[in-house]
Protein backbone atom coordinates (compact mmCIF):
# COMPACT_ATOMS: atom_id res chain seq x y z
CA UNK A 1 0.00 0.00 0.00
CA UNK A 2 1.12 3.44 -1.15
CA UNK A 3 2.03 5.82 1.89
CA UNK A 4 0.30 9.02 1.85
CA UNK A 5 2.24 11.83 1.34
CA UNK A 6 3.20 13.65 4.83
CA UNK A 7 2.17 17.03 5.36
CA UNK A 8 4.42 20.13 5.02
CA UNK A 9 4.57 23.61 7.54
CA UNK A 10 6.13 27.05 7.46
CA UNK A 11 6.04 28.25 11.48
CA UNK A 12 6.71 31.84 12.31
CA UNK A 13 7.18 33.46 15.82
CA UNK A 14 9.07 36.07 16.89
CA UNK A 15 10.84 34.01 20.01
CA UNK A 16 12.61 31.14 19.62
CA UNK A 17 11.04 29.32 22.31
CA UNK A 18 7.57 29.64 20.50
CA UNK A 19 9.53 28.51 17.21
CA UNK A 20 10.20 24.85 19.41
CA UNK A 21 6.68 24.93 20.83
CA UNK A 22 5.22 25.24 17.49
CA UNK A 23 7.70 22.67 16.05
CA UNK A 24 7.62 20.14 18.67
CA UNK A 25 3.75 20.57 17.99
CA UNK A 26 3.31 19.73 14.43
CA UNK A 27 5.99 16.75 15.25
CA UNK A 28 3.33 15.22 17.75
CA UNK A 29 0.49 15.73 14.22
CA UNK A 30 3.01 14.22 11.51
CA UNK A 31 3.76 17.46 10.18
CA UNK A 32 6.62 17.97 8.86
CA UNK A 33 8.32 21.83 9.43
CA UNK A 34 10.02 23.11 5.88
CA UNK A 35 10.86 26.36 7.26
CA UNK A 36 11.00 28.33 10.59
CA UNK A 37 11.38 32.13 10.29
CA UNK A 38 10.75 34.85 13.20
CA UNK A 39 9.32 37.47 10.71
CA UNK A 40 6.15 37.18 8.80
CA UNK A 41 7.71 38.47 5.54
CA UNK A 42 10.70 35.91 5.66
CA UNK A 43 7.63 33.56 6.23
CA UNK A 44 6.07 34.29 2.83
CA UNK A 45 9.14 33.97 1.47
CA UNK A 46 9.69 30.25 2.67
CA UNK A 47 5.45 29.44 1.60
CA UNK A 48 6.30 30.50 -1.95
CA UNK A 49 9.90 28.31 -1.92
CA UNK A 50 7.94 24.98 -0.43
CA UNK A 51 4.54 25.56 -1.15
CA UNK A 52 3.49 24.01 2.46
CA UNK A 53 0.21 22.51 3.52
CA UNK A 54 -0.35 24.85 6.49
CA UNK A 55 1.24 28.61 7.96
CA UNK A 56 1.32 28.28 11.74
CA UNK A 57 1.68 31.40 13.26
CA UNK A 58 2.15 33.16 16.63
CA UNK A 59 0.40 36.31 16.31
CA UNK A 60 1.45 38.42 18.39
CA UNK A 61 3.89 40.63 16.85
CA UNK A 62 4.46 44.72 16.94
CA UNK A 63 2.99 45.32 14.03
CA UNK A 64 -0.54 43.33 13.93
CA UNK A 65 -1.51 45.00 11.00
CA UNK A 66 1.51 44.05 9.09
CA UNK A 67 0.33 40.61 10.07
CA UNK A 68 -3.23 41.03 8.26
CA UNK A 69 -2.01 41.78 5.18
CA UNK A 70 1.00 38.98 4.40
CA UNK A 71 -2.06 36.42 5.39
CA UNK A 72 -3.73 38.50 2.75
CA UNK A 73 -1.24 37.91 0.38
CA UNK A 74 -0.12 34.56 1.08
CA UNK A 75 -3.65 33.45 0.55
CA UNK A 76 -3.77 35.25 -2.90
CA UNK A 77 -0.54 33.52 -3.83
CA UNK A 78 -1.07 30.11 -2.05
CA UNK A 79 -4.68 29.30 -1.08
CA UNK A 80 -4.14 25.90 -0.93
CA UNK A 81 -1.77 26.53 2.31
CA UNK A 82 -4.12 27.00 5.28
CA UNK A 83 -3.17 29.25 8.21
CA UNK A 84 -3.30 28.92 11.41
CA UNK A 85 -2.84 31.58 14.09
CA UNK A 86 -2.46 31.50 17.90
CA UNK A 87 -2.52 34.78 19.74
CA UNK A 88 -3.62 36.20 22.85
CA UNK A 89 -6.38 38.35 21.88
CA UNK A 90 -10.03 36.89 22.21
CA UNK A 91 -12.27 40.27 21.09
CA UNK A 92 -14.21 40.02 18.08
CA UNK A 93 -12.36 42.63 15.79
CA UNK A 94 -9.48 40.91 15.80
CA UNK A 95 -10.62 38.08 14.96
CA UNK A 96 -12.93 39.16 12.59
CA UNK A 97 -9.82 40.71 11.05
CA UNK A 98 -7.94 37.83 11.11
CA UNK A 99 -10.75 35.55 9.43
CA UNK A 100 -11.14 38.60 6.74
CA UNK A 101 -7.68 38.62 6.02
CA UNK A 102 -7.47 35.08 5.39
CA UNK A 103 -7.00 32.83 8.41
CA UNK A 104 -8.45 28.98 8.81
CA UNK A 105 -8.05 28.34 12.51
CA UNK A 106 -7.96 31.04 15.27
CA UNK A 107 -6.75 29.60 18.44
CA UNK A 108 -6.12 31.56 21.87
CA UNK A 109 -2.96 30.82 23.79
CA UNK A 110 -5.10 29.72 26.43
CA UNK A 111 -5.86 26.59 24.64
CA UNK A 112 -4.32 23.52 25.65
CA UNK A 113 -1.76 21.99 23.30
CA UNK A 114 -3.60 19.12 22.27
CA UNK A 115 -6.64 21.68 21.59
CA UNK A 116 -4.39 23.15 18.94
CA UNK A 117 -3.05 19.87 17.79
CA UNK A 118 -6.52 18.81 17.09
CA UNK A 119 -7.25 21.95 15.09
CA UNK A 120 -4.41 21.38 12.74
CA UNK A 121 -5.59 17.82 12.48
CA UNK A 122 -8.91 18.85 11.43
CA UNK A 123 -7.82 21.18 8.57
CA UNK A 124 -6.89 17.64 6.49
CA UNK A 125 -8.81 15.15 8.06
CA UNK A 126 -12.19 15.79 6.61
CA UNK A 127 -14.06 14.22 9.47
CA UNK A 128 -16.39 16.68 10.84
CA UNK A 129 -19.14 17.41 8.88
CA UNK A 130 -22.35 19.95 8.82
CA UNK A 131 -25.96 19.13 7.71
CA UNK A 132 -27.04 18.48 4.48
CA UNK A 133 -23.35 18.32 3.58
CA UNK A 134 -22.72 14.62 3.89
CA UNK A 135 -22.72 12.75 0.20
CA UNK A 136 -24.29 9.06 0.56
CA UNK A 137 -23.09 8.32 -3.54
CA UNK A 138 -19.50 7.88 -2.20
CA UNK A 139 -18.02 10.74 -4.80
CA UNK A 140 -17.03 12.37 -1.67
CA UNK A 141 -13.18 13.10 -2.74
CA UNK A 142 -14.54 13.51 -6.36
CA UNK A 143 -16.01 16.57 -5.03
CA UNK A 144 -13.73 18.01 -3.13
CA UNK A 145 -11.14 17.93 -6.22
CA UNK A 146 -13.46 20.08 -8.09
CA UNK A 147 -13.60 22.58 -5.23
CA UNK A 148 -9.97 22.78 -4.57
CA UNK A 149 -9.05 23.34 -8.76
CA UNK A 150 -12.05 26.21 -8.48
CA UNK A 151 -10.70 27.83 -5.54
CA UNK A 152 -7.02 27.58 -6.76
CA UNK A 153 -8.14 29.16 -10.38
CA UNK A 154 -10.24 32.00 -8.94
CA UNK A 155 -7.65 32.73 -5.98
CA UNK A 156 -10.35 31.96 -3.00
CA UNK A 157 -9.69 30.45 0.20
CA UNK A 158 -11.11 27.56 1.90
CA UNK A 159 -13.73 29.52 4.08
CA UNK A 160 -14.70 31.83 0.85
CA UNK A 161 -15.15 29.14 -1.13
CA UNK A 162 -17.56 27.42 1.67
CA UNK A 163 -19.23 31.17 2.07
CA UNK A 164 -19.78 31.19 -1.62
CA UNK A 165 -21.17 27.71 -1.82
CA UNK A 166 -23.83 28.55 1.25
CA UNK A 167 -24.94 31.80 -0.83
CA UNK A 168 -25.66 29.89 -3.64
CA UNK A 169 -27.81 27.46 -1.90
CA UNK A 170 -30.01 30.64 -0.59
CA UNK A 171 -28.62 31.41 2.68
CA UNK A 172 -28.73 34.83 4.61
CA UNK A 173 -25.35 36.46 6.22
CA UNK A 174 -27.65 36.09 9.85
CA UNK A 175 -28.47 32.24 9.17
CA UNK A 176 -24.71 31.94 7.65
CA UNK A 177 -22.94 33.62 11.04
CA UNK A 178 -25.15 30.81 12.99
CA UNK A 179 -23.90 28.18 10.64
CA UNK A 180 -20.17 28.98 10.97
CA UNK A 181 -20.33 30.45 14.48
CA UNK A 182 -19.00 33.87 13.28
CA UNK A 183 -20.26 36.60 13.23
CA UNK A 184 -22.31 38.57 10.34
CA UNK A 185 -19.48 41.42 10.22
CA UNK A 186 -17.11 38.33 9.53
CA UNK A 187 -19.36 36.73 6.63
CA UNK A 188 -19.79 40.21 4.72
CA UNK A 189 -15.64 40.56 5.02
CA UNK A 190 -15.53 37.52 3.20
CA UNK A 191 -18.31 37.97 0.54
CA UNK A 192 -16.71 41.61 -0.44
CA UNK A 193 -13.14 39.53 -0.67
CA UNK A 194 -15.08 36.62 -2.91
CA UNK A 195 -16.49 39.62 -5.07
CA UNK A 196 -13.86 41.63 -5.67
CA UNK A 197 -11.66 38.03 -6.54
CA UNK A 198 -14.58 36.97 -8.83
CA UNK A 199 -15.14 40.42 -10.50
CA UNK A 200 -19.02 40.51 -9.14
CA UNK A 201 -21.39 42.98 -7.12
CA UNK A 202 -23.97 40.62 -5.60
CA UNK A 203 -25.57 37.49 -4.38
CA UNK A 204 -27.20 36.53 -7.77
CA UNK A 205 -24.39 36.67 -9.79
CA UNK A 206 -22.06 34.83 -6.72
CA UNK A 207 -24.96 32.04 -7.18
CA UNK A 208 -25.15 31.84 -10.80
CA UNK A 209 -20.85 31.90 -10.42
CA UNK A 210 -21.14 28.95 -8.04
CA UNK A 211 -23.48 26.87 -10.11
CA UNK A 212 -21.89 27.47 -13.56
CA UNK A 213 -18.35 26.20 -11.77
CA UNK A 214 -19.84 22.83 -10.32
CA UNK A 215 -19.49 24.38 -6.93
CA UNK A 216 -23.22 23.59 -5.40
CA UNK A 217 -23.35 19.98 -3.32
CA UNK A 218 -25.67 17.24 -4.20
CA UNK A 219 -27.58 17.98 -1.12
CA UNK A 220 -29.14 21.66 -0.82
CA UNK A 221 -31.66 21.27 1.78
CA UNK A 222 -30.56 23.20 4.17
CA UNK A 223 -32.57 25.69 4.46
CA UNK A 224 -34.95 23.80 6.52
CA UNK A 225 -32.88 22.98 9.13
CA UNK A 226 -31.84 26.37 9.93
CA UNK A 227 -34.25 29.13 11.70
CA UNK A 228 -35.50 32.39 9.33
CA UNK A 229 -33.07 35.11 8.98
Amino acid sequence: MEEEPRRSAVIVAEHPLWLEALDGLLHRVGVAVAGRATRFDLAAALVDRHSPDLLLADGDTADPSANWEHVRRIKERRPATAVVLIALETDDVTMDTAFAAGVDVYCTKAAEAEDVASAVRQLFAHSIYVPGRTRSNGDEAGEEEVVQAVAYKAGLTRREVEILRLVAEGLSNSQLAAMLWVTEQTVKFHLSNVYRKLGISNRTEASRWAQVHGLLPANTSRRSELPAA
